[in-house]
C-alpha cells in the first residue's frame, strides 16, 4: 500500500549552489523548481497529504539577507503557483508560527489557503517558521488552559488530547519521511507525528531530487513491514484476518 502522507525535509539547497560557485539563494530557487515537480507527482500518485519542511524556527538565525531572499521566494511561489494548485485540486495551508512571517507573506498565504480551501485533492502543508518542540509546547499550553478552566482533569490527559491540538490533527500522521542530502536527523521536524514513520534518506541534494527518487522512496516504503510494536507474526496474522 502506498503512503497516505509523505513528509519531506528538503535539504541541500545551499550546498548545491556552493558546489557550483553560485550564491546560496540560487540553490533555494532551484529547490523551488523541485517543489513544483514533487507536488505534482505526489498528487498524480494518489498521496493524500504532503508536508514540506520549508522554513524552520531555527532558520531565523541565518544571515538576514538570506532570510529576506527566502521570504521573497516564498511570496513568489505563492503568487505563481496558486492557479497550478487549483488546477490540480491541491489544498494548501501553512503550519507553524506563521505570525512571525512578514505581513505581506502572511497575507499571500492566507489568500492562497482560502483560494484552495474547497479543493478535494491532496493537502499541501508548508511548514513555515515551524519547530516540532514549539508545536508540542503550544499543545501543552492549550491543555493547561483547559485544566485551569476545569474543562479537563489532569489524570484524564492522554495522547489523543495532545494529538488533536497539533497543526495537522485532521490528517493521518506521515507514513513516510524523506530527507535529502544524506543527513540522518529529524532537525526538529514533526517530532510527535513521525513516531512511527518509515524513514528514507538519500545523498541527493534537494535541487537534484527527481520524480524517480520519489518513486524509489515510495517503492522502499511499500516493501517494508510496519509492525507498530507488534511482532512480524502478529502483523501477518492481522493481515490474513482482514
Amino acid at each position: 500500500m502506498p503512503p497516505r502522507h509523505i513528509a519531506i525535509i528538503m535539504d541541500g539547497n545551499g550546498r548545491w549552489a556552493q558546489s557550483r560557485g553560485l550564491d546560496r539563494v540560487k540553490g533555494h530557487e532551484a529547490g523551488a523548481d523541485t517543489v513544483r515537480r514533487i507536488v505534482r507527482a505526489c498528487g498524480e500518485r494518489g498521496v493524500e497529504a504532503l508536508t514540506l519542511y520549508s522554513f524552520s524556527t531555527e532558520n531565523w538565525r541565518r544571515p538576514e539577507l538570506e532570510v529576506q531572499a527566502l521570504m521573497a521566494l516564498l511570496a513568489r511561489y505563492l503568487e505563481e503557483e496558486a492557479d497550478e494548485l487549483m488546477l490540480n485540486k491541491v489544498r494548501l495551508r501553512g503550519i507553524g508560527q506563521t505570525e512571525r512571517l512578514p505581513r505581506h507573506v502572511q497575507m499571500l498565504l492566507e489568500q492562497v489557503t482560502a483560494y484552495t480551501a474547497k479543493n478535494k485533492g491532496m493537502w499541501l502543508n508548508l511548514a513555515l517558521s515551524y519547530g516540532g518542540r514549539a508545536e508540542i509546547v503550544r499543545a501543552v499550553r492549550d491543555i493547561a488552559r483547559d485544566v485551569k478552566a476545569g474543562a479537563l482533569e489532569p489524570d484524564a490527559i492522554d495522547e489523543a488530547d495532545i494529538a488533536k491540538r497539533l497543526y495537522m490533527a485532521d490528517l493521518p500522521d506521515p507514513d513516510l519521511m524523506i530527507r535529502t542530502s544524506g543527513e540522518y536527523r529529524l532537525s526538529n521536524f514533526l517530532l510527535w507525528q513521525l513516531a512511527y514513520a518509515e524513514l528514507w534518506v538519500t545523498d541527493v541534494l534537494w535541487p537534484d531530487f527527481e520524480i524517480e527518487h520519489l518513486d524509489q522512496a515510495i517503492a522502499s516504503f511499500e516493501h517494508r513491514e510496519r509492525r507498530f510494536g507488534q511482532t512480524g507474526a502478529q502483523v501477518q496474522s492481522d493481515e490474513e484476518g482482514e
